[in-house]
């Protein structure tokens, strides 16, 4: 792992240690039973503090993927495809037994560390000229993790008025 990247981790979850959590998930499909296929489940997968592109766990550093909140399973019409299938996983994750409400993410990648020490690049991070550096959007430029994780720790510490 990188000499820049750990030091900046392991501080930023000294900081975030009383900080709230969001659900790790990952999407199941249930064997089928007696040639009946069941309904998709989300199962926990741990959890972490939410930092815009990043999601940082007790012991590793995750881009974020889908982000869903649980809800029940209710018939609606949407106008958009998109829309049944963002409420299709709300319904798989309230099955899999988060609390109605409660933020679930999915579709989440590891980021490889190592990867990032050698050179490469690996999700939103990447090390340029020995300092690392964290690609806030897809369309987005890069930043400073430094001053990134900076930035998302304060807002997840002291929210703006009116936000949550």
């Amino acid at each position: 792992m990188s000499d820049a990247i750990r030091p900046l981790l392991d501080d930023a979850r000294r900081r975030l240690a009383d900080a709230p959590r969001e659900a790790i998930g990952v999407l199941v499909q249930p064997r089928r039973m007696l040639g009946i296929a069941r309904a998709p489940r989300v199962e926990r997968h741990g959890s972490a503090w939410h930092l815009g592109a990043l999601l940082l766990t007790d012991d590793g550093l995750l881009a974020v993927g889908a982000i869903v909140r649980a809800r029940a399973e209710v018939r609606r019409g949407y106008a958009a495809q998109s829309q049944r299938e963002r409420a299709g996983l709300a319904a798989a994750a309230r099955r899999g037994g988060f609390a109605e409400g409660e933020t679930v993410h999915l579709d989440w990648r590891a980021i490889d560390l190592d990867a990032v020490a050698g050179g490469a690049a690996s999700g939103p991070l990447r090390v340029v000229d020995g300092a690392p550096e964290v690609r806030w959007s897809a369309a987005g430029g890069y930043q400073p993790l430094a001053r990134y994780l900076d930035e998302r720790i304060a807002l997840l510490l002291d929210p703006p008025a009116g936000a949550g």
